[in-house]
């Protein structure tokens, strides 16, 4: 793996506590049955989607780093390939957990668009890696 891929793979572990952490936060709300959570259906479904989104593309990313080196890309493709990956863990859940930041808010905000730029993201990325490994 190069160091580049290694790196990538360290920042990516190092959000898995993170991950962990939102998950408890999420008990904790309905264990203790914050305002803003329970009696929040929209609130409530996207902050289990960004928590979901959160664990199951950091795995993915972590997996796809080890496949990035043995692409047929060059190098500055290959970083492409990395970035673009690593920002659907990042992106998508902001966009779940901050469109509905305020416990009163019904509605996600604009920033539910960072969702969407998310998805747009691993596909390019996901694209990118795909190809270079035909």
């Amino acid at each position: 793996m190069s160091p580049s891929s290694l790196s990538t793979a360290g920042l990516l572990l190092v959000t898995v506590p993170a991950v962990a952490f939102g998950g408890a936060s999420l008990l904790a709300h309905i264990m203790r049955g914050f305002p803003g959570y329970l009696d929040n259906p929209v609130r409530r479904g996207l902050w289990r989607a960004g928590h979901a989104h959160a664990g199951i593309l950091v795995l993915f990313a972590l997996v796809a780093m080890l496949y990035v080196d043995q692409a047929d890309l060059s190098d500055g493709l290959k970083g492409l390939t990395r970035v673009l990956i690593v920002a659907a863990p990042i992106l998508m859940p902001i966009g779940f957990f901050l469109s509905v930041a305020r416990p009163s808010d019904t509605r996600p905000n604009r920033l539910i668009w960072l969702v969407p730029a998310g998805g747009v993201s691993l596909a390019a990325g996901t694209l990118l890696l795909g190809v270079g490994l035909v």
